[in-house]
């Protein structure tokens, strides 16, 4: 046999792993006599092809994997792919756009089947990359689909799961309805959270503009960055301590370009050395005025419709303008009633939509959310007492800032790809959360009610199933031998870009519904 003059890895590699992969040197053992070690991968989106990044991570828990292998423990690299909620609607859709057609033209169960084509192709280049990486991962294990790529976040049983926890956590008090002010994708016609909305400091400017007393007798100078919201301001608010305006707290101004008059309030919130030191305040599209105007007890006026357009509650001259086309004329009907002050160049603080670009539109809708107040108590303790170790550990203070100032989680999305929320309404818009239609049904019946439920079209954010993964993997809600062996893993290596987006809601999830941490050790690898 001739020795080749050089080593040719893809030749080798290519033939040795569906060799051991075959052999099932990858497969867990059953045996709870010996030592386990577990590893849950941080599952790559189906949206496209691994990185660099994704290499790095991988070698790594490969490394730890096989190590602890040959010491003879009982090993397990928990893997699979994530439906990837707005990531993937958005590859699909542009694909539908180089066909001229929109996901409307297919209507929603089409789309769907879509996607799932689309899935199939890409998911399984996703698992090629990782087998030619050479990753030791166990295949098969929570492989309900049988396609040896572990699981899959949309999957029958992973989606079994989903559907329980939801369910579980509405009866418990933790999952409500509201109209709250979230973050608006007018692009993709979706909320998006918190974590997904990237603010850069751009250049813009700062209009000041003439707010006339109601009684005639002078008026007040407000500071803006977004006059077009003006058509929805609800007060003028100035600090209490301010003695340029406290005699004109309690009196009213005439709303510009309105037929509406609002109240001058005092809030410590204004910053007195900003602008003016007046601040207009429009509790549906600011989130700070929102905060003001729930102290407040002032009311809200949505002014901008899911495409960002001036809506039927503004005057009849802007309704159906593009909001920054709004801004343009509103400021020239200010100019020409000598009601625009200034116009000066300012910087600021531009929210984006991650996904899209877009800015952001703080938006009044009726939304999900959870109430994470007691959850992130809890997360707070698993670090503090040593639950979960973060590995460098000044990782550790950036989950707990994160975790002390939490807001309760927008978890619905008004997408069609991704986990519908399973909540039916009545014809009176009565709601009935339930595991299928059928309990739903039950549900609305013991209510008195008989007829056709109509299905709540949101879907959910694609991290709540992220979320549990530590122990859906394993087979809950089923109380599986494997939750008792694998739970909580070893070690979670990831990045410290989703400490927030998918660590700590982990944590939070684990701990509320198994009572155990996730996993004991988080390792926040380099970034590529």
């Amino acid at each position: 046999m001739e020795l080749a003059k050089s080593f040719e890895p893809h030749a080798i590699e290519s033939h040795w792993y569906p060799v051991w992969e075959s052999r099932g040197y990858f497969v867990h053992r059953g045996d709870a006599d010996q030592p386990t070690y577990a590893i849950q991968l941080p599952p790559p989106n189906i949206t496209g092809t691994l990185h660099m990044g994704h290499a790095f991570q991988q070698t790594l828990m490969d490394a730890l994997v096989r190590y602890h292998r040959m010491r003879g423990c009982n090993t397990n690299w928990i893997v699979g792919t994530d439906h990837a909620g707005i990531a993937t609607q958005i590859v699909v859709e542009r694909q539908l756009e180089l066909e001229g057609k929109t996901r409307h033209d297919l209507g929603r169960e089409k789309f769907i089947e879509r996607v799932w084509q689309w899935k199939q192709q890409s998911g399984s280049t996703i698992t090629r990359q990782m087998r030619r990486l050479g990753d030791s991962a166990n295949w098969t294990y929570a492989d309900s689909e049988d396609q040896h790529a572990g699981y899959f976040t949309m999957d029958a049983k992973m989606s079994q799961a989903v559907m329980e926890a939801f369910v579980r956590l509405h009866e418990q008090g933790l999952i409500y309805r509201g109209k709250r002010l979230v973050n608006w994708d007018p692009a993709l016609g979706t909320a998006v959270s918190d974590l997904e909305v990237e603010s850069e400091e751009e250049d813009g400017k700062l209009w000041e503009i003439r707010y006339p007393l109601a009684d005639g007798s002078g008026g007040v100078v407000v500071a803006t960055t977004r006059p077009e919201t003006m058509l929805g301001d609800m007060a003028v608010a100035v600090h209490p301590e301010d003695e340029r305006y406290q005699a004109l707290i309690g009196k009213r101004v005439q709303l510009p370009l309105t037929n509406r008059a609002i109240p001058i309030i005092a809030d410590e919130y204004v910053d007195r050395e900003f602008g003016t030191g007046c601040v207009k305040i429009t509790p549906a599209h600011d989130f700070n005025d929102y905060a003001i105007g729930q102290r407040h007890g002032l009311p809200q006026i949505n002014i901008f419709d899911l495409k960002a357009a001036v809506n039927e509650n503004a005057p009849d001259a802007y309704r159906r303008l593009d909001r920054f086309e709004a801004r343009k004329r509103i400021l020239i009907d200010l100019q020409s009633q000598g009601l625009l002050v200034s116009e000066k160049p300012h910087k600021l603080k531009v929210p984006r939509s991650g996904r899209t670009g877009v800015i952001v539109e703080p938006m009044l809708t009726d939304q999900w959310f959870v109430k994470m107040d007691d959850m992130a108590k809890r997360g707070l303790e698993a670090v503090a007492d040593g639950g979960v170790k973060f590995f460098p550990e000044h990782w550790a203070a950036t989950y707990n800032h994160w975790l002390e100032n939490i807001q309760d989680w927008c978890i619905s999305r008004q997408l069609w790809w991704g986990h519908q929320i399973p909540a039916w309404y009545d014809d009176k818009g009565n709601v009935y959360v339930g595991r299928d239609e059928a309990d739903a049904q039950a549900k609305a019946a013991a209510n008195g009610y008989a007829g056709t439920l109509q299905r709540d079209d949101d879907v959910l954010d694609t991290w709540f199933s992220s979320a549990l993964v530590p122990f859906s993997s394993l087979g809950w809600p089923d109380d599986t031998a494997d939750i008792k062996m694998f739970l909580p893993s070893s070690v979670l290596v990831t990045g410290n870009d989703i400490i927030f987006f998918w660590v700590a809601r982990m944590i939070m999830m684990t701990l509320h519904f198994t009572d155990q941490v996730p996993f004991r050790h988080v390792y926040i690898n380099a970034m590529v």
